[in-house]
């Protein structure tokens, strides 16, 4: 075991948890919960993210990663466009409208455009990705479901880790894709993931199949509040419209700005074939240095438990993934169970100490889960769930009042249409005598209605005028239409370009 380099200059600097990596034999590295516990007694929460180099005998693929032999299809891959300055950053994840096979993508990753510039070492790559963050925007393949571990793994395999979070499939036969299920990313030079904690606070895994090493940023739990400051006095707007905005996983704050508002962190380089654990309310981010391929998922333990209890939820979007905590309180808090259904139960959150309060119950009539429907959910199917969104299907027999009883609070997507916005360019038309008092009045309506978004402008622009029309044009994008998809975990802009008369 051993620990990274601090990169944080402050004066409590020596009192700071750093990152630590373990390098587990085969014979610890069996038992997955047990390890867990065990890196945890040496303190490896504290930093919020750990490293562990696998033991060799761990062999998740035997045929190896020769992209020739990999059948994979990526369903509408992301272009993730970067506005900001001064070291805060905002992230718009714009939804390509084909898919792409894995091999298109390492294609694309590896072409004169977007392969991974020369570079001196790994402090010397971090450089150019900050100073040119904003420039060509990269290509992401997030959120892709599907595993590329051997199907006979039973070590360690990420698409069943064997932890409490499986109450959620057992109890009410519900399946969360990328929380209880395994998402495969696919990432290339300057691809990204913002500032966030994982859904509900949970725990996360992931591991680096095949290709360049990623970057990664951590903020100590304790420290995570921190963060939250700074990035609501940075994004007001976005904090008034929505307190846990972080969510939407946009926001991006350059280790100098970290610096500068004291807010301590560390970085680590994660390579091929090397595992890395985020803990519960751990801050991080990062970005690839180019092409590869990971798998990863989120899991649960006991001491989870009241960070999911006081995790914050993004309200302003019904799709976003939220996990009823009855199952866990009744199966591991029987003697809170009733205090906290009538919102009595008292205590603080684990990163804020001497800060009392009641954890948030349970809406009325929600997650009361009796006997009788714990059994009924275990006798259907199980239902499948994409992560970022509610059940896919509700109104399947069952009324609202058991949707209530279901594991995740939010109404169903299934019947959201999808929100698309489409560029075209129209002939600019000459108002006549009869039309013009009309279109006179409506003016100032329609400027206000249609406009660029602030934060995508010069992309779409140059989208825009790359249109094919031989007349002048009129812009009708719509403000902020911006949509978390089904299927992704990121705040997603879906762009259909139609080539018009």
């Amino acid at each position: 075991m051993s620990s990274t380099r601090l990169s944080f200059g402050d004066d409590d600097q020596h009192n700071m948890p750093r990152i630590m990596t373990f390098r587990p034999s085969y014979e610890e590295f069996i038992n997955f919960a047990g390890y867990i516990e065990y890196m945890e007694s040496r303190g490896a929460h504290k930093a919020g993210l750990v490293k562990i180099i696998p033991p060799k005998e761990w062999i998740p693929r035997r045929s190896g990663y020769d992209i020739e032999n990999i059948n994979m299809t990526i369903p509408a891959p992301i272009c993730q466009v970067v506005t900001g300055a001064h070291g805060v950053y905002q992230q718009i994840n714009i939804q390509q409208r084909r898919q792409m096979t894995l091999r298109q993508f390492m294609e694309k990753a590896n072409s004169e455009l977007h392969q991974t510039p020369r570079h001196f070492d790994y402090d010397d790559l971090e450089r150019k990705y900050w100073k040119n963050i904003t420039y060509i925007s990269p290509l992401y393949a997030a959120d892709v479901k599907g595993t590329l571990s051997d199907e006979d793994l039973n070590v360690w395999n990420i698409g069943r880790l064997d932890t409490i979070l499986n109450l959620v499939n057992t109890d009410y036969g519900i399946e969360i894709d990328g929380v209880n299920t395994a998402y495969l990313y696919f990432g290339m030079w300057k691809s990204s993931f913002a500032w966030h904690t994982e859904d509900m606070d949970l725990y996360s895994i992931n591991y680096l199949h095949f290709g360049a090493p990623k970057t990664w940023y951590a903020i100590p739990p304790i420290y995570g509040r921190r963060l939250e400051k700074l990035a609501n006095e940075t994004f007001v707007e976005n904090y008034q419209e929505c307190n846990a905005y972080l969510r939407h996983k946009m926001t991006m704050i350059s280790p100098k700005v970290l610096r500068q508002h004291n807010i301590p962190f560390n970085k680590i380089t994660q390579e091929a074939g090397e595992i890395m654990i985020t803990f519960p309310f751990g801050y991080h981010a990062g970005f690839n240095h180019g092409f590869n391929g990971a798998e990863s998922t989120n899991f649960a333990s006991k001491r989870w438990i009241e960070y999911g209890k006081r995790a914050s939820i993004c309200k302003c979007r019904s799709d976003m993934v939220k996990i009823s905590m009855e199952t866990f309180v009744r199966h591991f808090q029987p003697e809170r169970y009733e205090n906290w259904l009538k919102g009595e139960d008292y205590g603080c959150h684990p990163e804020e100490p001497g800060k009392i309060c009641a954890a948030a119950p349970p809406t009325i009539n929600e997650y009361q889960v009796t006997q009788e429907s714990s059994q009924a959910a275990k006798s259907k199917s199980t239902n499948p769930q994409k992560r970022g969104c509610s059940l896919a299907e509700v109104n399947n027999g069952h009324s609202d009042a058991d949707d209530d009883k279901m594991s995740v609070s939010s109404r169903s997507s299934a019947n959201l249409k999808q929100a698309v916005v489409k560029l075209r360019k129209l002939p600019t038309v000459v108002p006549t005598a009869e039309s013009a008092p009309v279109e006179a009045a409506t003016e100032p309506d329609t400027k206000k209605k249609y406009d660029f978004n602030s934060i995508a402008v010069v992309r779409v622009k140059r989208m825009w005028n790359a249109l094919p029309c031989t007349e002048p044009g009129t812009n009708l994008l719509t403000n902020g239409v911006v949509k978390n998809t089904k299927r992704m975990r990121f705040q997603t802009k879906v762009l259909t370009l139609e080539d018009e008369d």
